[in-house]
């Protein structure tokens, strides 16, 4: 199987699932992005973004079959692309799918790479052990209040997912503190944690949530939200009570480290179903 790598460890804990389940993981690491010491772990091979040609022509001598994408990747600007021949050839498509947002862009690729006849999927169809499953994790559970902060926080998901805008929001006492924008999960609470700072919050530590959901209508082939030990230690500094995650749809790396983390912090860790919004 083709694992085609963005940045971060999902990558190696994909990885090592798809290997536990039988399956020979061929890495194809986005050059720029991906971490050389999770992805030389596995039989891999160096890409650019841009060179579907060459990715296809590698997967194929390889026998892969399916391909899935995981890992932090951004959308690159356009023009500094250097496309390969096999991109030249589809680039009307391919700037057409640039106009959207980023599962419009996503879905788009897939349908090409589908055409090619290398089927993509998700991340759920070859290692469902690392969703996040529904209930706490760990030794803190949410309060009634954090509770009604997460139902508030899905409704602003769902309400803005028409618009493809991120999958997170920070809620406190029914007040929204931050939506997440282009800057990712990290830098939003690091966002709450300098406007902590600034007086511009007013709840007190200890008060409010960070909730991650998919946008309602996402190809959940593509870019499912996800946690791991680091967002628990940036949802402590930025004086939040805990994390809620939408069940069954969210990737967890490093699951036992995650709960530690939490537990350590004193934040709660909760997968809440998607329609729990009061």
């Amino acid at each position: 199987m083709a694992v085609i790598c963005g940045g971060g460890s999902f990558p190696g804990a994909v990885a090592a699932a798809i290997a536990r389940s039988g399956r020979r993981p061929v890495m194809f690491a986005v050059r720029g992005w991906a971490d050389p010491k999770v992805i030389e772990r596995y039989d891999h091979h160096w890409i650019a973004i841009g060179q579907a040609g060459r990715f296809l022509r590698l997967a194929r001598a390889e026998h892969c079959r399916d391909a899935l994408i995981i890992g932090t990747l951004l959308r690159p600007p356009f023009t500094p692309i250097r496309f390969d021949w096999q991109m030249i050839r589809l680039m009307p498509r391919v700037v057409d799918f640039f106009r959207g947002g980023d599962d419009r862009l996503l879905s788009g690729l897939a349908r090409l790479f589908d055409e090619a006849g290398m089927r993509i999927i998700g991340v759920k169809e070859v290692a469902p052990e690392i969703i996040v499953p529904e209930g706490v994790l760990g030794r803190y559970e949410p309060s009634a209040r954090d509770r009604a902060d997460v139902a508030h926080a899905l409704t602003v998901i769902a309400t803005l997912g028409p618009f493809d805008v991120g999958q997170a929001v920070v809620v406190a006492n029914g007040h929204v503190l931050a939506v997440e924008a282009a800057e990712g999960t990290d830098n939003l609470l690091a966002r709450i944690t300098e406007l902590r700072g600034q007086g511009r919050v007013a709840t007190s530590a200890g008060v409010g949530v960070l909730v991650k959901a998919p946008k309602p209508g996402q190809d959940q082939r593509f870019d499912l939200p996800a946690i791991g030990p680091r967002t628990i230690e940036n949802v402590a500094r930025a004086g939040l009570a805990g994390l809620a995650v939408a069940a069954g749809n969210t990737i967890v790396a490093e699951p036992a480290q995650l709960i530690a983390a939490a537990d350590r912090e004193k934040v709660f860790v909760v997968g809440v179903r998607e329609d729990s919004t009061g």
